[in-house]
């Protein structure tokens, strides 16, 4: 960004919108019975129906209904119990059929708000426009062969909703906020797995900037097929910095749809924006229009889990779970369960949350695994952590050694004792290991001596090596300082 448009760039806001691809994670397509599951061999999950064969006739997937319903009522939506497809038209290698099925004037959720926390706390409430219902296209591939472009059709019929925000984002910050927020949301109710990287969940960015102070719209771009958080921030900063560039070298805005090209960090034109009437829609005629009963949507809505939001809450009420900690413990059903399960065993409750969020779950990290698929379960973990916290065990003992050797059904003691773990309560043994260890390090003593405190660290490690971690690291520490005086 030069000096001039940096200057510029003072003066103007951004003001975007998202448009949210989510696919929906049901095993058959929205229109058929082939598989939904992405990683299939290219060209295998189809049918007369993907292809879109004559005579071939579309069925609605009951399913899909459900999952769009329940990230609607996430979503603060209303629910149109009364909607239906519409055909759009455009043609392209990966859409078999010459058009698209989606909702254009009755989306099946309409009128929504999401409340996001952006990074300093504050909270921003970002407008859901509507949620509709379509089939995902197939995929061109133009980089497997110099002189041809291939097309996989595995993914024509994948259903999906799309979330159309507000023109409400005013910060990559706050459309950042918001992916991370959907993607939780999607993951929590069990209607996506929200796999940036293998297109579950993707958007477009609707961009356009206005002087600050003003309530007009500008101009707006449209960047394609955003397909990681980090590529929609860059994207955003990029198409502010460029659209500033053009307004202060008195250039003008034109309506156009862009690529974004992840290596370069830039943006460039692919066709002129479209209008909603370039892709002439209509009712399709093939599909039925969707009812949705009271009874039906009342049974959706009492199936409905808590959201995050408010299981965060309940940690914080119930056991006065910092709202930073609670928020990282509500992300999903299945930790919160965890956490709950060991709460109501272990002593302190404090060290339960600080397991969870710290060790535990760099531990599931490093293994590539979540919270159901841990050996260890919550009782087991709740009486590792009051080893621990008794002072019978250190912590170093209980993630490098303990935790590895539980089974299910092990007693967490007897496995402590038969691997010998059992803190050293014996003075007499831990200060022969500190002579030991302050004979072998004079210089460093006498560096002590002089008032380099800094070295006490080396002495407390080389005694816990010495005491092979079966020892106190606070008591050892007390006592080397009490010797050296």
């Amino acid at each position: 960004m030069s000096a001039n448009t940096a200057t510029a760039a003072i003066n103007f806001e951004l003001v975007s919108g998202l448009e949210i691809h989510v696919q929906l994670n049901t095993q058959s397509k929205i229109f058929s019975s082939d598989s939904a599951t992405f990683g299939a061999n290219p060209n295998t999950n189809i049918s007369a129906v993907t292809l879109a064969l004559p005579g071939a006739l579309p069925k609605l997937n009951r399913e899909v209904i459900e999952k769009a319903i329940r990230i609607g009522l996430a979503l603060n939506c209303t629910i149109n119990q009364h909607n239906f497809f519409d055909r759009k038209n455009y043609f392209y290698a990966d859409l078999p059929k010459g058009y698209q099925i989606t909702q254009d004037n009755s989306p099946i959720c309409k009128d929504g708000f999401i409340a996001v926390v952006l990074p300093n706390g504050e909270e921003k409430r970002i407008g859901i426009n509507r949620i509709h219902l379509e089939e995902d296209a197939g995929k061109s591939m133009h980089d497997q062969d110099p002189s041809f472009s291939y097309v996989d059709l595995n993914r024509a019929g994948v259903p999906l909703i799309e979330i159309v925000t507000e023109p409400d984002i005013r910060s990559a910050e706050e459309a950042s906020a918001l992916l991370l927020e959907i993607r939780q949301l999607v993951r929590h109710l069990n209607v996506s797995d929200g796999n940036m990287e293998e297109g579950s969940l993707r958007c477009d960015a609707n961009i356009s900037i206005r002087p600050r102070g003003d309530t007009h719209f500008g101009i707006r771009c449209e960047v394609k097929n955003l397909n990681s958080i980090r590529n929609v921030r860059r994207a955003m900063d990029f198409e502010f910095s460029r659209q500033v560039e053009v307004m202060a070298n008195g250039g003008k805005i034109i309506q156009s749809t862009l690529n974004f090209d992840a290596d370069k960090g830039t943006t460039s034109p692919m066709r002129s924006k479209e209008e909603a009437n370039d892709y002439r829609y209509f009712p399709d005629p093939d599909l039925q229009p969707i009812e949705i009963s009271d009874a039906w949507l009342a049974k959706i809505k009492s199936a409905m889990p808590p959201l995050p939001k408010e299981l965060a809450q309940q940690l914080v009420s119930n056991f006065g779970i910092s709202k930073g900690d609670a928020a990282i413990l509500a992300q999903d059903m299945d930790t919160y369960q965890y956490l709950l399960d060991v709460l109501s065993v272990v002593k302190h409750k404090k060290s339960a949350v600080n397991w969870l969020n710290g060790v535990i779950r760099a531990l599931l990290n490093e293994k590539g695994i979540g919270i159901v698929e841990f050996t260890v379960t919550p009782n087991q973990l709740a009486e590792v952590i009051n080893l621990v916290d008794d002072k019978k065990i250190s912590q170093q003992s209980a993630l490098q050694q303990l935790i590895p050797a539980l089974n299910l059904q092990d007693e967490v003691l007897e496995v402590a004792l038969r691997l010998n773990l059992l803190i050293v309560e014996n003075s007499d043994e831990i200060s022969s290991y500190i002579e030991e260890v302050l004979g072998k390090f004079e210089p460093q003593v006498q560096a002590y001596k002089g008032g380099k405190k800094g070295v006490l660290g080396l002495f407390v490690g080389e005694v816990m090596k010495l005491a092979k971690s079966k020892a106190d690291a606070k008591k050892v520490s007390n006592l080397i300082i009490e010797k050296l005086k």
